[in-house]
């Protein structure tokens, strides 16, 4: 059975060179990466989150994103409060609906830190 990654602290965007470019990563790093990961490592997310940055303000809310996959609101919301734990995404509630925004921050270091060719 797969080991769970524990929840961040703070889903601030990730901070990191790229990899290899510095010869550790420390525990805390590396933990905070792999949680990212693992966030957007599903086929339904990266769909979600390819619509998200096309977006208009990089947004959509639920009822906007479910027929765009597919998938009920409640198993939409429930990728996108994943990704909002690991702070690829956050959420506002406007009324009777919750719309979710893309920080394309966080997936820029993502990209940042896979870039082992980069600086």
């Amino acid at each position: 059975m797969p080991r769970t990654l524990p929840l961040l602290a703070s889903p601030a965007p990730l901070v990191c060179v790229p990899l290899g470019m510095d010869s550790a990563l420390s525990d805390h790093d590396a933990t905070e990466f792999a949680v990212r990961l693992k966030a957007i490592a599903d086929p339904t997310r990266l769909k979600l989150v390819t619509y998200l940055l096309s977006a208009p303000d990089n947004e959509a809310c639920i009822c906007e994103l479910s027929p765009r996959v597919g998938l009920s609101d409640a198993t939409v919301n429930h990728h996108l409060t994943t990704m909002a734990n690991a702070g690829i995404v956050t959420k506002e509630r406007r009324g009777m609906k919750v719309h979710y925004r893309i920080d394309p921050e966080s997936i820029h270091a993502i990209a940042r830190a896979l870039n082992v060719g980069c600086c």
